[in-house]
């Protein structure tokens, strides 16, 4: 029987990996660079510093971006759209709102499946899900016909109403089982059971799209890792927080579309609890892009709905806000000023410290040139940087803008922080919520580094480096449950609602939810269940999901009252404003199952023996050099206190503590950061 329960995340420019011992109760952190040519490479890798063998794991989840990369680069398959007649044009004719309204050249993102490739079939359900005209099954063996005769890699099938009664899709995926041998075949109502047309088309063709990578992917890593010893179920991360296994992820592949950032804000839910702070906003900043995610009274900002690309998802989402700013974002001049991603120089060839040809300044070269990083230490002294490359870098080209070395490098994380203080704003200041409510969660390779900095800038007091920072998200995956979901459409007004037909709905869901955990080996005691409500002001068009409590006698008076009146304070809390006397809508039932798979104990460290060894060196902070502590963040102890400026490293990250600015150590290792007013 294995040991250790282990976490592997797949990033941009790292892979982490992340070991607990449950013998000792104690946790080690892997870091391996990213082999895009074969992702399994860089996971066995950072999986080899931290056990043995995959024999002696206990429990194992993995978080990859496979899926959201084959979107991103349009290397997905070849899609055939299967439409109700009639209804062919809806996914391309989308919705009708311009994202940039002041953008001359705008245009709508390019759908993944072209209008030569959407069959329409005849067949017609009503509003009510009953059906008006047969399923023309002749015209599915002909669509299918030419799926295997064009070489199509996936089929995606969207008909009209089939979130209320899926009859039809069902019938299409039995014909095209029968006509079709290892297609993949995405339909509508199982990946996305509600309303909007557009949105659930839209749900089901990225599904298709990126399935068979996503499984091929997961089928390959699975088997190698049985081949050298897993005897134990390998578990993939979702989208929503929760983990599936990996059979159940290849079958809901969508799930699976974030499910590398996403471990970091369940991360942030558990430090939440360990350290019993509510409200935190997590920022991850790794060698590709920034991830902003937050943690309101304890809980994760979960969704029902994203946008990637411009194209929409119905899917359970953590709400996590990304943009291209990691320590790999390249610097350049346009138009005669200084600009910093959002391209980014990668793994390979990486920043031009990293000695592999990279020859253009990053935002890692720039921290190597303030003193910021040791290039002896960098990634536990696996990477040795070259400080002379990234100076090169740096001025060749500050002469082109005129400026300095220092002067440049300076000016490049100034702007990198201005573009991350900006997006942590877009997910709280532009939904009505005050950062300095908050505290700065700090993790990712180079987010300690630029923390303070940030927190100045947002009024933020306090930022938390969690340890093992770096791979904090890898962490976090080790945190939370499996996690099943499921959604029933409950369009009625409010005051008009059979509460006898909704108790039913729940009690469906829940056996239905818990049918599924039992079925990845969750045992009946370990389950829960969890109802909400999609609701809405009549006639608006998105709605807001409302905690159900209780479903024990929802008949009693006042229920409804309740309900409302928990709409009304979250729309408030949400978009600054309520209207109480309005009619309110339900839309949606929806129904999370979560099985509890344990998890890691935080670890408490010992208090302080003694001070930390230290040595010194100028770090460059506001133009001027200030003689620097340079700490091994091992050696610091529970109750340790320091004034800035101070540099702290480890194997995963460093950490930097600005003039004026104050540290501790709590006791479970997370190193505290005041903000000083001058930092």
């Amino acid at each position: 029987m294995g040991r250790y329960r282990v976490s592997m995340d797949i990033g941009g420019t790292f892979t982490d990996v992340v070991a607990y011992d449950e013998e000792r109760g104690t946790y080690t952190a892997g870091k391996a660079s990213t082999t895009q040519n074969d992702l399994t490479e860089g996971v066995f890798s950072g999986l080899g510093q931290v056990i043995d063998s995959p024999a002696s794991i206990a429990f194992t989840v993995h978080g990859t971006t496979v899926g959201l990369n084959a979107f991103l680069q349009r290397r997905g398959v070849k899609v055939l759209l299967l439409a109700t007649e009639g209804a062919g044009d809806v996914y391309h004719i989308a919705r009708g709102n311009r994202a940039r309204l002041y953008d001359l050249h705008y245009r709508k993102p390019r759908p993944l499946v072209p209008l030569s490739d959407i069959v329409e079939i005849p067949g017609r359900l009503d509003w009510q899900g009953e059906e008006r005209v047969p399923l023309d099954e002749d015209a599915v063996r002909a669509a299918a016909a030419r799926a295997r005769d064009e070489r199509f890699g996936a089929v995606a099938v969207a008909l009209l109403f089939g979130f209320l009664n899926p009859a039809h899709e069902l019938r299409v995926e039995e014909i095209m089982r029968e006509e079709l041998d290892g297609v993949t075949i995405s339909l509508s109502h199982r990946v996305a059971r509600e309303w909007r047309e557009y949105e659930r088309t839209s749900s089901a063709v990225v599904e298709a799209y990126t399935a068979p990578v996503i499984r091929g992917y997961l089928e390959r890593l699975q088997a190698e890792m049985e081949h050298r010893g897993l005897a134990v179920p390998l578990h993939v991360m979702q989208s929503s927080g929760g983990v599936v296994t990996a059979q159940s992820a290849r079958e809901r592949p969508l799930q699976t579309l974030l499910s590398g950032p996403v471990g970091g804000a369940m991360g942030l839910v558990a430090l939440a609890r360990t350290l019993r702070r509510p409200n935190l906003i997590g920022i991850d900043m790794g060698g590709t892009s920034f991830d902003v995610s937050l943690v309101i009274a304890g809980k994760p900002d979960v969704s029902a709905e994203t946008s990637l690309e411009g194209f929409p998802l119905l899917m359970p989402i953590a709400n996590i806000h990304t943009i291209g700013a990691g320590g790999g974002s390249v610097a350049y001049a346009e138009a005669g000023g200084l600009r910093v991603g959002p391209e980014s120089a990668g793994a390979d060839p990486g920043p031009a410290c990293y000695g592999r040809g990279g020859t253009r300044p990053t935002v890692t070269d720039a921290n190597l040139v303030l003193g910021r990083i040791d290039p002896e230490t960098f990634a536990g002294g696996r990477m040795a940087l070259d400080t002379d490359a990234a100076r090169e870098a740096v001025a060749a080209l500050g002469e082109e803008l005129g400026l300095g070395v220092s002067g440049l490098a300076e000016g490049i994380v100034s702007v990198i922080n201005a573009k991350m203080g900006q997006a942590i704003r877009t997910l709280t200041v532009e939904q009505g919520i005050e950062p300095r409510d908050f505290a700065l969660v700090a993790f990712g390779g180079a987010g300690p580094m630029h923390a303070a900095f940030l927190a100045q800038e947002l009024g933020i007091s306090e930022v938390i480096v969690p340890r093992l920072a770096g791979a904090f998200s890898a962490w976090g995956m080790l945190e939370t449950e499996l996690r099943r979901d499921f959604t029933h459409p409950f369009f009625r007004r409010a005051t008009d609602a059979d509460l006898a037909e909704l108790t039913e709905i729940c009690a469906q869901s829940a056996r239905e939810g818990r049918d599924a955990l039992e079925a990845e080996g969750v045992a009946e005691h370990a389950c829960r269940v969890e109802h909400s409500l999609d609701m809405r002001y009549e006639a608006q068009e998105y709605t807001l999901a409302i905690p159900v409590d209780s479903l024990e006698a929802p008949g009693e008076l006042g229920f409804v009252e309740q309900m409302t009146r928990r709409f009304n304070d979250a729309h408030d809390f949400r978009y600054g404003h309520s209207n109480p006397g309005a009619p309110v809508e339900f839309v949606s039932v929806r129904t999370a199952a979560f099985g509890d798979l344990g998890r890691a104990e935080p670890e408490e460290l010992a208090a302080s023996a003694g001070g930390a060894a230290q040595r010194k060196r100028d770090v460059l902070f506001d133009g001027t050099d200030h003689p620097t502590a340079i700490l091994n963040r091992d050696e610091l102890g529970v109750g340790t206190e320091l004034d800035g400026p101070l540099v702290i490293e480890e194997a995963t990250a460093t950490t930097v503590v600005p003039p004026d600015c104050t540290l501790s150590v709590d006791r479970f290792g997370s190193l505290v950061i005041s903000i000083g007013k001058d930092a």
